[in-house]
């Protein structure tokens, strides 16, 4: 049966923030931090897929190098040839074509970025059934997150002390400190951990919103800026809504129309 890779993709609640940060330890700042620099902020495509990076690397491991020869953009022992975005699906599916499970198992996926191989630990029976509670919404992603966390120690406890460097080495690997990863954690969380400049759920509903709707190019960060006043504004106008700002008649027929 085909895997499905588009549902939904229904945003986070507040009830997601809340039970994720309490599993590790109730820091949604630093929670905040880590989606900020494995997603920018959000979870899926325009196209409602979620956002995914295939790894070549990890593909050649667990299908024994025996395609890097006629396929070394796919199976490769060094990590890269990464396309993003959507494209990242047009590899993915050329290594389905080799191996499914391989494939699916060699992609990160969601808001975490969780490894595909590492299913069971996020607390799912295989990647099919996370993939599949993936593409429903953000909550999965975000519940899948914590649970890979929680369920390494070392881990779990540089996040609970902020060491920024050790979390990226258990979460990102050796080469960690190539891309920044700890020093971003880091400038994320300071930003975070000033309440209000974490993101509001209903604005970033919103947003999600705009965004699947084509009125949103991009930023889905949960503050009311600029750029979401126009989209808003140009949704009242398509609409046939009187010129205004966002109110509970909007957000309604946003959510209506945007079926989250």
């Amino acid at each position: 049966m085909p895997v499905a890779f588009a549902d939904r993709g229904i945003p986070i609640t507040p009830d997601d923030i809340q039970n994720a940060a309490a599993a590790l330890g109730g820091d949604q700042a630093a929670l905040w931090s880590l989606i900020a620099v494995e997603t920018q902020g959000f979870g899926f495509l325009r196209d409602r897929r979620p956002c995914i990076l295939f790894e070549r690397h990890i593909f050649r491991l667990r299908t024994g190098g025996k395609y890097d020869q006629h396929y070394p953009g796919l199976s490769n022992r060094n990590p890269g040839g990464y396309l993003g975005g959507a494209a990242e699906y047009d590899r993915l599916g050329k290594a389905m074509e080799l191996n499914e499970q391989a494939a699916l198992e060699s992609t990160s996926w969601g808001l975490g970025q969780v490894m595909g191989f590492n299913a069971v630990v996020a607390g799912f029976p295989d990647v099919y059934a996370m993939i599949a509670a993936m593409v429903a919404g953000e909550g999965a992603q975000l519940s899948a997150t914590a649970n890979f966390i929680t369920a390494n120690p070392p881990l779990r406890a540089a996040f609970h002390d902020h060491d920024w460097s050790r979390i990226a080495f258990y979460y990102n690997g050796p080469d960690y400190a190539r891309n920044h990863y700890g020093e971003n954690l880091e400038i994320h969380y300071e930003n975070f951990s000033i309440p209000g400049n974490r993101p509001k759920i209903d604005v970033r509903t919103t947003q999600v919103c705009l965004f699947y709707l084509d009125y949103l190019l991009s930023g889905v960060d949960g503050l009311y800026g600029p750029q979401t006043m126009a989209a808003v504004r140009a949704f009242r106008l398509g609409s046939g809504l009187p010129a205004g700002d966002l109110d509970a008649n909007v957000i309604g027929l946003l959510r209506s129309d945007a079926n989250i």
